[in-house]
């Protein structure tokens, strides 16, 4: 992962834990979660939206499987029991 994108994936967290998220999910990640269990849908469509001009299609959800899989560990760190199927969007 190049340097730039881990620093703005570990703002992303700084941000989501001020507004008393977890410490280690990014705001796009909690932003899915909330659609899922519908306490709020406008931030993940407003996400969404925002990724979608930089062709990052389902922004959220990809960072909420991120998150469930580790993605954003260094490879020894991740769990070799949590295997992660190959879906398309």
């Amino acid at each position: 992962m190049p340097w730039w994108k881990a620093v703005l994936i570990a703002l992303d967290q700084l941000l989501n834990a001020l507004f008393g998220g977890w410490p280690d999910e990014t705001i796009s990640s909690r932003a899915w979660r909330w659609d899922v269990f519908g306490v709020r849908r406008w931030p993940r469509r407003l996400i969404d939206a925002a990724a979608a001009v930089f062709g990052d299609k389902a922004h959220c959800h990809q960072a909420f499987l991120s998150e469930r899989f580790g993605r954003q560990l260094p490879p020894e760190a991740r769990s070799p029991y949590r295997k992660e199927k190959k879906r398309s969007c």
